[in-house]
């Protein structure tokens, strides 16, 4: 790959590179793209759900003997992870390409799992658990830039609520699998929480050989002032389309997108940028971003606490209860998913955010008064989620759309963070 732009004053590049990777209809290239690069939200479900259900199990004096405060902080370290790695690598995707980061962040996540399983105390537990984090994070920012660059315009908006939905595929496979390996009269409590942070490294060996096969994004190869070899790129994966029985037609000149090729900024420029420049924007993404991680983290690291200490449920059959709740979580943003672009964004975040806040707002008021059982309990936050699920994939989606491509994985990542 030619050496990077040194120039500090834009260069602008003229392209119908943007329009001519708009214009070409679904592939199994396409398919390949969500197939290699969607594999993140499975893994997040799963590690995200997996240290949730393992909580109660940590506690006991045959595992780490942790408290629930103890407990609490594992959570929190894998978040703070996810905040730093989505920081260090945005900026590294938009300077370095998002290719090489999608590779670098999985290879990162698939270590640091492998060794939380072998976490021999507390601190090991929290350090490993942390790089665990920080690999998904860069994740989301090199992985949500690329898939919004390599997925046709038309199929945007379904497709990523389709493949954000998955995380709660990665929680379904996590609960069927804790169901087994957390009870304690097929295995012993110590190895049972220990033999299911090994299933994300095992996802990862299966999607590897297909992610290193994906090609660099030709949009940020464009921003990077590498136009020519843009232009290969395009052309070989039209060529592949072609090959496949699809007729690519002409490309109106009047698309042609004008694009600044420049190095990436800092996150104080960064930052002073989008106040300044696009305020009204920036405040939209920050509020939808952190209102949905408000609203996952708050519930999802402490639902089998709820369960356990609430609910009086043994440790080895919360994983039972998550089956409902995560198949709400999946079912809602493939059904309305397709609303998001018949309807519009604007309606349809309107409706997710507003919806959600009102279904948890009941639910809590049922849960004040002693009014719901461990499976009622299910039930709402089944429903509340079946429009949450909606609304937070839509914030990642917003963000990616509504920034230049030029910041676009930076600013995914500060919004995440």
């Amino acid at each position: 790959m030619p050496a990077p732009v040194p120039a500090t004053t834009p260069v602008v590049i003229r392209s119908l590179v943007p329009a001519r990777m708009d214009r070409l209809p679904w592939s199994r290239f396409h398919t390949r793209v969500v197939v290699a690069l969607g594999v993140t939200w499975v893994l997040d479900g799963l590690e995200i759900t997996i240290a949730s259900l393992i909580g109660p199990v940590l506690q006991s004096g045959h595992t780490l003997a942790l408290g629930s405060g103890a407990v609490g902080r594992v959570a929190s370290v894998y978040l703070l992870g996810e905040v730093a790695g989505a920081l260090v690598f945005g900026h590294l995707a938009d300077r370095l390409g998002r290719r090489r980061l999608f590779l670098a962040t999985l290879a990162l996540y698939f270590v640091a799992s492998g060794l939380t399983a072998l976490a021999f105390d507390y601190t090991s537990l929290l350090v490993f658990r942390f790089f665990a984090g920080a690999g998904i994070g860069g994740e989301y920012a090199a992985i949500n830039s690329a898939i919004d660059e390599l997925v046709p315009a038309q199929y945007r908006g379904h497709a990523d609520l389709a493949i954000n939905a998955t995380y709660w595929l990665g929680a379904i496979i996590a609960a069927a699998a804790e169901t087994i390996l957390l009870d304690p009269r097929l295995l012993p409590p110590d190895l049972g929480w220990r033999l299911g942070l090994l299933i994300g490294p095992l996802f990862v060996g299966l999607v590897w050989r297909h992610r290193r096969t994906l090609p660099e994004s030709p949009r940020w190869l464009l921003t990077r002032g590498h136009e020519a070899e843009a232009e290969r790129m395009v052309a070989s994966i039209e060529a592949e389309v072609e090959a496949r029985g699809h007729a690519l037609p002409p490309v109106d000149p009047a698309r042609t997108l004008a694009l600044s090729a420049a190095p990436p900024k800092g996150y104080g420029t960064l930052a002073a940028v989008l106040v300044r420049t696009y305020p009204s924007r920036s405040l939209v993404s920050f509020a939808l971003m952190a209102s949905q991680s408000f609203l996952y983290n708050a519930i999802f690291f402490t639902y089998g606490l709820v369960l356990t200490h609430v609910y009086a449920v043994p440790a080895s059959r919360v994983p039972r209860y998550f089956y409902a709740f995560a198949a709400g979580n999946l079912l809602g943003p493939l059904a309305i998913g397709r609303l998001f672009d018949t309807l519009g964004r604007k309606r349809m975040i309107a409706a997710t955010y507003v919806g959600s806040g009102l279904l948890l707002t009941l639910s809590a008021q049922l849960f004040g008064r002693g009014a719901l059982t461990a499976t009622t309990q299910t039930i709402c936050w089944s429903a509340v989620f079946f429009l949450g699920s909606a609304a937070a994939s839509s914030a990642y989606l917003t963000v990616s759309e509504i920034f230049p491509l030029e910041i676009r994985a930076q600013a995914i990542a500060f919004f995440f963070a």
